[in-house]
């Protein structure tokens, strides 16, 4: 009886614990997400802006490195515009913009053509970005949101708009209806992208130097490695990368399936 006693409560127990660790991250299930609809005719300028500061801090995932730690300009304390300038006349620059609003977009499709002195991949002595182009996989970015985080920029600084209104209906992805959550990520690649992971990882075939390179983590790292990595970035930093660039609220944000496709995913790469 004892043994027997021992094993149910050993098993209570087990059962217990991981309730108690399956409930640290939100069990959300998110509502079915509503189309949003784009009517040009009652697009403005005021809108547009909007629209780019919402893609700056979301799906361009600017914010990611573009802040106060160090690890890129923080593009939301300087005056762009001005910034802009400087560079243009900088004998470094190897571009083709001639005015401020060509500069903006040909530093957010071809980042190598002006890098910022201290800002450049280790090792290239500031002659090659580490800022991937955000027309392409993973970011994605349309020409009209390139352009309209642009605007955002401009007028965050006092300094003229300069792009124009878009004439064709940009393309919208849906959208959660207001104050729901967001939908959860039915894939494991559906949830890499909704976290932005590729625009700081080297993984599934894209490149990016801002965090360690992620193909082949499954031989280096267990599961319980990977899930620590995520929900507590702090309890362990890769040798050569800055502390504190990794967002430390995916334990918040994430729900219990979307950290497990996660880390299944990730432990598939070896």
């Amino acid at each position: 009886m004892n043994v027997l006693g021992k094993t149910l409560g050993f098993s209570l127990g087990m059962i217990l614990i991981f309730t108690l660790v399956a409930n640290l991250l939100p069990q959300v299930e998110g509502e079915a997400p509503v189309e949003q609809k784009v009517d040009l005719g009652a697009l403005t300028m005021e809108s547009y802006i909007a629209l780019g500061e919402a893609l700056f801090s979301g799906k361009g995932t600017c914010t990611l490195c573009h802040n106060a730690m160090g690890r890129a300009p923080d593009l939301l304390v300087m005056n762009v515009g001005g910034a802009a300038e400087k560079h243009l006349e900088d004998e470094r620059y190897k571009g083709k913009a001639t005015n401020i609003e060509e500069y903006l977009h040909e530093s957010m499709v071809d980042p190598g053509a002006f890098v910022v002195a201290s800002f450049g991949k280790k090792g290239s002595n500031d002659t090659e970005s580490p800022m991937p182009a955000v027309n392409k996989a993973p970011i994605e970015l349309s020409e009209i949101e390139i352009n309209a985080i642009i605007a955002f920029l401009q007028f965050k600084d006092g300094n003229d708009v300069t792009v124009e209104l878009p004439t064709e209906a940009p393309p919208v992805e849906a959208a959660p209806a207001a104050g729901s959550a967001p939908a959860p990520a039915a894939t494991a690649e559906d949830a890499i992208k909704k976290y932005g992971c590729q625009a700081c990882h080297s993984m599934l075939g894209t490149e990016s130097s801002v965090g360690p390179a992620l193909d082949g983590i499954g031989s280096r790292q267990s599961a319980e490695q990977i899930s620590l990595s995520i929900t507590d970035p702090a309890a362990a930093i890769a040798e050569g990368f800055t502390p504190g660039v990794m967002p430390a609220d995916f334990a918040e944000k994430m729900t219990v399936k979307e950290l497990k496709m996660i880390i299944d995913l990730l432990l598939e790469q070896r």
